[in-house]
């Protein structure tokens, strides 16, 4: 029958051996091809909604007309930790959406941010999503936030094929570790390399000056409201010096993506919320174009 795929298919012995807690193991052994980097993710070989790229040639573009998400920043605050995403991605030098979503909810007590190839790196992040569930339906808890920056850090490591062919993706993992009881952060390199972050952290082609404004606008203990605040003026101030990087559209309701995570779980700001605390940055961008400046202690 036409459109449904023979039972056999499904009859395989991966599904029928005991294995491992770890989707992506399983996917590896029953169905290799759907992993991200396999080439084959999508119909005849295309990643979802993008174009696909040969490697090599002197006509080969290496993924930059592809389109890409860009920048993420995410801070700790007392009691969790914020991530804030812009809604831009860029093809070449064109706007290719305006609307893009790049923070996602990985399972309820942490988030993730991709910056890259938007195709590759929001399959990475639904394989993610995929990964924590399968774990925590049958171990019967969820995965330790460490083990989910390390659960993660292989999925990226499974990409690094396509990444040296210019299909590069990187998230940023953030959460509420329960262990600790404190908002932890985590960068990684398209090799896979897992690196915790202090205080706060940014990736994508604005992170440079997205980070600058959090070194002068960040202190230690900041409620999440505050955190909130100084994350929604780096993307601000990356917007203003990255073009890559889209800033608060006010005429057509287009505000960062921001989240929350803490003890009470994943909490996404809605649209409204995160349009008044883009309105108030913009408000006072008219004040002072170059935005608030960090307190100077007087040298006596």
């Amino acid at each position: 029958m036409g459109g449904i795929e023979p039972q056999s298919r499904w009859q395989t012995s991966a599904f029928l051996a005991a294995g491992s807690s770890s989707f992506s193991d399983f996917l590896a052994v029953a169905a290799p091809e759907l992993l991200p980097g396999s080439g084959s993710a999508g119909h005849h070989g295309q990643i979802p909604g993008v174009v696909t790229v040969t490697g090599g040639g002197s006509g080969s573009t290496g993924g930059q007309e592809l389109p890409h998400g860009t920048t993420i920043v995410a801070a700790v605050c007392d009691g969790g930790v914020v991530m804030a995403g812009d809604r831009r991605a860029t093809a070449g030098n064109m706007i290719s959406q305006r609307d893009i979503e790049k923070v996602f909810r990985s399972d309820e007590f942490s988030c993730v941010g991709i910056a890259g190839v938007a195709g590759i790196g929001i399959e990475v992040v639904r394989l993610f999503q995929v990964e924590l569930e399968h774990y925590e339906k049958l171990e019967g808890r969820s995965l330790s936030l460490e083990g989910k920056a390390n659960r993660l850090a292989g999925l990226v490591r499974s990409n690094l094929g396509a990444a040296m062919q210019g299909l590069v993706a990187v998230p940023l993992l953030a959460g509420f570790d329960e262990e600790v009881s404190r908002g932890r952060i985590f960068s990684y390199d398209v090799a896979g390399g897992r690196y915790e972050e202090q205080r706060f952290a940014s990736i994508g082609s604005g992170s440079v000056f997205a980070r600058g404004a959090l070194k002068k606008l960040y202190r230690d203990g900041m409620a999440a409201q505050q955190v909130v605040q100084a994350c929604m003026q780096a993307l601000y101030d990356a917007a203003d010096d990255d073009s890559a990087t889209g800033g608060p559209d006010l005429t057509r309701k287009i505000y960062p993506v921001i989240a929350t995570v803490t003890e009470g779980g994943f909490e996404r700001l809605s649209d409204e919320d995160s349009g008044r605390y883009a309105q108030a940055v913009v408000n006072e961008r008219m004040r002072e174009p170059d935005g608030p400046q960090a307190p100077m202690e007087q040298v006596k």
